[in-house]
């Protein structure tokens, strides 16, 4: 009976619950729990073993840069960034809510590890989480429109509920790509956050999108609700886990 009832956990793919239950087999008899509470300890082990496997899947989908981690970020005076702040942002409350994220300093201050590291966070905290840089961000929406996938891709990124634009500002870009730029966070506000990443400080994003009815547009969905972090002190590309 006890086989069958594994062979059954495994069939409707219990495999949390088949493995605990594995467990408890294996202790003596005097040690096994009784019904309510083996019950219970099933269940709970099926609950962590599903987002356990939600959380590895939102990290391997979210394509982030690099394995960062919030323990791994370095808070001082001199970075201009402290616990308090880092600490503000861990509980994720901040995607909820529908607030956004904008992280700007000079080449090598850290931000896309910064970027990253939030993001890897939320993915453990059990949110949907896409990570892209600017170039890569173009191409996927060139790509899209050329086979027709665009409103596809579009609803991909509205059901995550944190997107990650890293090196924003870089490089120039076109009409069509400030259009689904305005479209995204439009699908967003308030819904969902987006973090941003960037060497201009936000008060030449304006003149960067050049357009100004659609800047006009973009800043209002970015900025009214956003943390912001401004990352200070010397480069930090010396340190092979600080890049960029």
């Amino acid at each position: 009976m006890k086989n069958e009832s594994l062979e059954k956990m495994r069939q409707l793919k219990m495999t949390g619950m088949a493995n605990a239950y594995e467990g408890i087999l294996s202790l003596p008899i005097n040690k096994q729990p009784e019904a309510h509470l083996l019950l219970s300890q099933l269940v709970d082990a099926e609950q962590t073993y599903r987002a356990h496997r939600k959380m590895k899947m939102f990290i391997r989908l979210s394509k982030l840069r690099y394995q960062a981690t919030l323990h791994d970020i370095d808070c001082s005076v001199k970075r201009n960034l402290s616990k308090e702040k880092l600490m503000l942002l861990a509980d994720c409350s901040f995607i909820d809510r529908g607030e956004n994220i904008l992280i700007t300093g000079a080449t090598g201050s850290g931000k896309s590890y910064l970027s990253c590291a939030l993001g890897h966070h939320a993915c453990v905290q059990g949110y949907r989480t896409l990570y892209f840089n600017m170039n890569r961000f173009t191409e996927q929406i060139g790509l899209a429109k050329m086979d027709g996938s665009l409103i596809k891709w579009l609803d991909r990124m509205r059901k995550a509920k944190l997107i990650i634009l890293d090196d924003f500002g870089l490089q120039p870009i076109s009409h069509d790509v400030k259009l689904i730029i305005l479209q995204i966070l439009e699908d967003r506000y308030e819904k969902s956050a987006t973090m941003i990443s960037s060497q201009l400080p936000p008060n030449k994003w304006h003149k960067y999108f050049n357009e100004p009815t659609i800047a006009d547009a973009i800043m209002d969905r970015i900025i009214p609700k956003a943390h912001r972090i401004e990352l200070k002190g010397a480069s930090l590309r010396t340190k092979s886990k600080y890049i960029s």
